[in-house]
């Protein structure tokens, strides 16, 4: 573990309010333990996502299910176009992430707007995800979700257990580049994120630290049967890698 956490991973000693997972049972593997990241820009979330898939976890970020519904959702598409235009189509013809961004960059109306589109059919396509997972011959012990706006939206209630990872906001910033986001304005600040929380990681060190952390998460969550071979899921688990 990383000297600077705890030698465990940083758990809430109640019980959570979520959802269980229903593994006390006798009967076939339930559905996989349902697990969300979230913390700041620029904090290391994606690097955490990748670690926990690293370890045996179907992993999938809410990046690549709005990468998928804007590919694939003829109703997202004909919403954006009757808000934005055809400017923010792509030489493809599919609405482009970084035009509709310099859309609603500094433009809140525009930014609700487009929240209130994506969001629920973000949830709705994330819990079809893990029910086809639930519904393999052998799923998965653990599934792992990156959601940046999981307090924010009231999207904590559906999993089980809550990763925060956290750093500095200024080794956040120099991560971007230097680059300051106004979306930090609107976000739950990390130390508020972090009571809520049942794992916290300040990734104030390297990857290899972060990942170890991460495999510690793991034993804990699935009883101390997390691979430690870097494995890969199953190939025919269900994807947003489109």
């Amino acid at each position: 573990m990383p000297a600077r956490r705890p030698s465990s991973p940083t758990r809430r000693s109640e019980p959570s309010p979520r959802m269980t997972s229903g593994r006390a049972g006798s009967g076939p593997r339930d559905r996989p333990i349902a697990v969300a990241i979230t913390g700041g820009i620029g904090a290391g979330k994606s690097t955490a996502l990748a670690s926990f898939r690293r370890h045996g976890a179907a992993t999938v970020s809410s990046d690549e299910i709005v990468h998928h519904l804007l590919r694939s959702d003829p109703e997202v598409k004909e919403a954006l176009l009757e808000r934005f235009g055809e400017e923010i189509l792509g030489a493809d013809g599919v609405p482009d992430r970084e035009r509709i961004a310099l859309r609603v960059f500094r433009d809140r109306e525009a930014l609700d707007l487009l929240e209130q589109l994506l969001h629920p059919r973000v949830s709705r396509e994330y819990l079809a995800w893990r029910e086809q997972l639930a519904a393999l011959p052998e799923p998965p012990r653990v599934c792992v979700t990156e959601v940046p706006l999981l307090y924010e939206v009231g999207a904590d209630a559906r999993f089980d257990k809550v990763v925060v990872v956290t750093a500095p906001a200024k080794l956040r910033e120099a991560r971007r580049g230097g680059r300051t986001d106004d979306r930090e304005a609107r976000l739950l600040p990390d130390r508020e994120k972090a009571k809520r929380a049942d794992f916290v990681y300040v990734n104030t060190g390297t990857p290899a630290e972060l990942d170890a952390w991460v495999g510690g998460v793991m034993t804990t969550l699935t009883g101390g049967s997390s691979p430690a071979d870097g494995s890969e899921p199953d190939a025919g688990e269900p994807s947003y890698n489109l």
